[in-house]
């Protein structure tokens, strides 16, 4: 039996799809605010396990700015032209729809799709990834994937069987003619596909991280961290950033903690790897979070600013990227040339 999500479980997604995306991805609170008002509750969300394996499935995220997102907010359906692309290419309606990414603002993406079509637990990432090359159903080589991005005016890209890396450039090079933002959307795959290839659960996870972020938001960090599951690595204020030479996408954060230690923190649009006194305590895959240290918000990269009193703490990797060493080097902080922050398993 599908389980029901009903409006009032909204704020717990959220801060889960927070957490979740490792100081990237976005916040979700302006698809937050739009579908608190929305007509789509409840939400049915079906278990991959209860559904039919050839059931044709549809994954959708925004992709690009998320900060021109709050600039130019989106329509009343910002997938539309990419699932009528990819339902008229495919010859067949779609009938079930994942999340592409479940975290960050795209934790919320998908929901306002429920209302016509099979909703399932399950996405192609697990946290936030900066990268089209970095879905599931890319790392393992899935064929026939057909790809849609709105170009804006109308426009559409489609994208079939492209190989991974060419699907990136060519996804950048048509949000960029979309004005930086566009919604996209992938097909071509089952939802028995996700049983093999996708991350399950997820937005489960992300109910359950967010009710104990909630019910122990106004406690001390440790009692947090509990709450939710996560490993505490130590708090301080933010004392420099340093931009790395080679890639200026890459930015350390170095923060003094109060009995003496130093944190520092490697990122790029999430954070990848987190090192105290030198020696690494946490590194992509795993979720590196940073709190404000009063407020106990989840933070985003550019907040993370000199000055700051921020708390880090780390929340498991989904098993999916840790079952074989193949999976994992697409998501370890090596896949951007950033050698020596491997994590100590």
């Amino acid at each position: 039996m599908p389980r029901t999500l009903h409006r009032d479980a909204l704020p717990a997604l959220a801060r889960g799809f927070s957490l979740l995306g490792a100081g990237g991805g976005g916040s979700p609170w302006l698809l937050e605010l739009v579908q608190r008002d929305a007509d789509q509750w409840p939400v049915s969300i079906h278990e991959v396990a209860e559904l039919d394996p050839a059931t044709p499935c549809l994954a959708v995220a925004y992709a690009g700015s998320t900060l021109l997102l709050a600039e130019r907010v989106p329509g009343l359906a910002p997938f539309a032209l990419g699932i009528r692309a990819i339902e008229r290419w495919l010859g067949y309606p779609v009938p079930a729809v994942c999340s592409l990414e479940a975290a960050g603002m795209n934790g919320l993406a998908a929901l306002p799709l429920a209302a016509d079509r099979m909703f399932v637990d399950a996405d192609l990432m697990g946290r936030a990834l900066p990268d089209f090359d970095q879905l599931s159903i890319t790392v393992d080589a899935l064929p026939g994937l057909v790809v849609a991005c709105p170009t804006g005016d109308g426009g559409v890209t489609l994208i079939d069987n492209a190989r991974p890396d060419d699907l990136e450039r060519m996804v950048r090079t048509a949000i960029n003619c979309a004005g930086g933002w566009s919604g996209v959307v992938v097909g071509g795959f089952t939802v028995g596909d996700l049983a093999a290839h996708g991350i399950l659960g997820t937005h489960a996870r992300a109910q359950t991280l967010g009710a104990g972020y909630l019910a122990a938001k106004s406690s001390r960090i440790d009692s947090l961290a509990e709450s939710i599951g996560a490993t505490v690595i130590g708090s301080g204020r933010i004392a420099e950033l340093q931009a790395d030479r080679r890639d200026p996408q890459v930015v350390a954060i170095d923060v003094r903690v109060h009995d003496g230690d130093v944190i520092r923190i490697v990122s790029r649009s999430e954070l990848l790897a987190c090192l105290r006194n030198g020696r690494v305590e946490a590194a992509a895959p795993t979720i590196i979070v940073a709190l404000d240290a009063l407020s106990h918000q989840v933070l985003l990269v550019h907040e993370l600013t000199v000055g700051r009193h921020i708390a880090v703490l780390s929340l498991p990797a989904p098993d999916w990227w840790l079952a074989t060493e193949e999976r994992r080097a697409h998501v370890t902080p090596h896949r951007w040339g950033l050698d020596g922050l491997e994590e100590h398993r």
